[in-house]
């Protein structure tokens, strides 16, 4: 349970249709099997002692005397085991039937879950009401509103739903998240049809993510009385509507495991302002499960910003462009603007801009000669970067501008006393200065917008130059992080082909730098990731430590879990150091941004997005990583 994560399994049973005394053998195995993984919550199907199909043998005395006799036996069974277990089984209560899920630990009934909902079958009956029943001497609370909750880790509260119809699973799981529950707990007997997989998948994933909740999903085996039904045994892990882990129907997995970050589950629901009715109608019971370390298996977004599905992707980079487009669109009708101006160089974040202006253009039915690209060459600047930003521009059919600035930055080091020699950050923000002056005044005399070509991951650490690069009027990759920058220009070089995709590709292939430095031969001298470090590192930072709120240990510690094969354990340290060091320290860049729009889910803007004083102290952040041994 460190770090928020806590380890969960759903697992279903072979059974004998009422041979309980068989079933309880195979429940002990993945009980035993679950606290060898050391497990916290383990789910088993609905009915599974017993065999979800017995029909009529439900009324048996027989069948529902064995079944408590069972329910104790496996009560006492888990006694000095790890994982709190819930599993199903028919209940005769005060003279009634009910279809229940038993919650144990520790040799304890923590309470019985009643079906009321949905698919319920005549035989049983419901109890809204929760009360107290008396089992083999425990005073157990029973009844449909109960949340289990962890006394050492309080992230960590689970509710039970149980049954097929997902309507309401979905209704009960609302409800039991509004009474605190972070995961649910779901034993279920669906029997297969041709569209069942993807419903119950699908319903699976929309429910955890509509209640922010993780969800753990036990079906029934193919074990079942075959009379009129088969089943699958499909089991199913989701958190925030992304699935974990997920067995294959009819195959031969009956376990499977992974683990659902509480912690972060908790924190998306203050993030998206989620309302829960804390006093919602929901009984609280506690039990002491000790803290143990979570071992991680399941998968981690390497690139958080960029999705793996290349159909996905396509989607999001059309959205991503759209919504970059369109937010420029509507700042060229306000401002009734004739050019777009923006300087060029030949990188990655220009030539980004560059297509969304043209984008942008093309959207409004204008000509893209309505576009001023402008390269300024000056002391880091070479061929390789230049011949890529003219070729692009001419063959977008934009308007091209060379300036040199060496000249200018010459003359305003003689103006300050700068040694032109020493090639120290005067030398280098003197440039950046000057390119933002130019791309102004040319704004001004062509009646334009300057826009701005920097990037999210830029702008959390602070790599702009202040009121250099750092200043646009409209701002369109301000929420576009690095690695998702190369994902756009990499889809329009699919998109366009030809000899812009070539040139699309060569930008691709070039190291980012800001080109402030002397050239080396004619080559880059400046490389942005040997001084700030990687890009997809950092985004990751960005993503983990801004968007949810995490504490620098665990992003270290799924950082080196994700990232392990690629980078040691000391080089991804360092550079989250350096992160949480820029990104407290640099805030004051971010403060006075120009206007952008909020492209992906994380943005830095004072205006609402990101509100952060400019002299909030990082000691606690770095103090955390500073205690972290290698």
């Amino acid at each position: 349970m460190k770090d928020g994560f806590i380890k969960v399994a759903a697992a279903t049973v072979e059974v004998g249709v009422a041979d309980v005394k068989n079933n309880v053998l195979n429940i002990k195995r993945q009980i035993e099997k679950a606290d060898n993984l050391k497990v916290n919550l383990l789910t088993l199907p609905e009915l599974c002692v017993t065999g979800c199909t017995c029909g009529d043998l439900f009324l048996s005395e027989a069948l529902l005397d064995e079944a408590l006799c069972a329910l104790k036996e496996l009560c006492g069974f888990t006694a000095g085991k790890y994982p709190v277990v819930t599993l199903g089984l028919p209940l005769k209560e005060n003279g009634r039937i009910y279809n229940c899920v038993a919650a144990l630990w520790n040799g304890n009934i923590l309470g019985i879950v009643s079906k009321n909902y949905g698919d319920s079958s005549p035989i049983f009956s419901v109890s809204k009401e929760t009360q107290d029943i008396l089992i083999d001497g425990q005073v157990v609370p029973f009844g449909e509103d109960l949340v289990f909750k962890s006394e050492n880790l309080s992230e960590f509260s689970f509710g039970v739903t149980i049954g097929k119809h997902f309507t309401s699973i979905r209704n009960k799981a609302e409800a039991l998240t509004n009474g605190g529950a972070a995961v649910i707990a779901n034993s279920s007997a669906l029997n297969e049809t041709p569209n069942a997989l993807s419903k119950r998948r699908n319903a699976v994933s929309s429910i955890s993510d509509e209640l922010s909740c993780g969800f753990v999903y036990a079906d029934a085996d193919y074990s079942e009385s075959t009379t009129d039904t088969v089943f699958s045994r499909h089991l199913i892990i989701a958190e925030n509507g992304k699935l974990l882990a997920e067995n294959l129907p009819f195959g031969d997995d009956t376990f499977i495991v992974s683990e659902i970050d509480v912690k972060n589950i908790l924190a998306r629901r203050v993030r998206n302002s989620v309302e829960r009715d804390t006093a919602a109608s929901c009984e609280t019971v506690y039990f002491n499960q000790e803290i143990a370390e979570t071992i991680l298996t399941r998968g981690f977004d390497k690139n958080p910003f960029v999705p793996e599905n290349e159909r996905l992707l396509s989607q999001t980079a059309e959205t991503v462009l759209n919504i970059q487009a369109y937010g420029l669109k509507k700042r060229v009708s306000h401002t009734n603007c004739k050019t777009l101006v923006l300087g060029i160089s030949g990188g990655l974040d220009s030539t980004l801009a560059l297509l969304v202006a043209a984008r942008t253009l093309n959207l409004s039915g204008r000509p893209l000669t309505d576009i001023l690209a402008v390269t300024m060459p000056c002391f880091g600047t070479t061929s390789r970067t230049k011949s890529n930003a003219v070729r692009l521009c001419e063959l977008l059919g934009v308007r091209l501008k060379e300036i040199n600035i060496a000249n200018s930055v010459l003359s305003h080091f003689e103006d300050i006393g700068q040694d032109k020699s020493k090639t120290d950050v005067t030398f280098e923000n003197a440039q950046a200065r000057e390119r933002t002056q130019v791309l102004m005044d040319i704004a001004n005399m062509e009646n334009g917008l300057v826009i701005g070509t920097g990037d999210l991951s830029e702008l959390a650490l602070g790599w702009a130059t202040y009121n250099g690069d750092h200043m646009s009027n409209y701002s369109v990759n301000a929420s576009v992080p690095k690695t998702l920058v190369r994902a756009l220009v990499s889809y329009e070089a699919q998109r366009l082909g030809g000899e812009i995709a070539d040139i699309l590709k060569d930008i691709l292939d070039t190291p980012v730098s800001p080109e402030l430095l002397p050239t080396d031969n004619g080559n880059l001298s400046q490389k942005t990731e040997d001084l700030v470090g990687p890009y997809e590192l950092h985004d990751f930072f960005l993503y983990h430590l801004v968007h949810l709120n995490e504490s620098p240990a665990k992003i270290y510690r799924i950082a080196t879990y994700v990232f392990g094969d690629e980078y040691k354990n000391e080089i991804i340290l360092k550079w989250l150091k350096v992160f949480v060091r820029r990104f407290f320290t640099q805030q004051f860049k971010r403060s006075c941004m120009p206007d952008g729009p909020k492209a992906t889910e994380v943005s830095l803007s004072p205006r609402g997005s990101l509100n952060m004083p400019t002299d909030a102290v990082n000691s606690i952040w770095l103090k955390e990583l500073e205690e972290i041994n290698l």
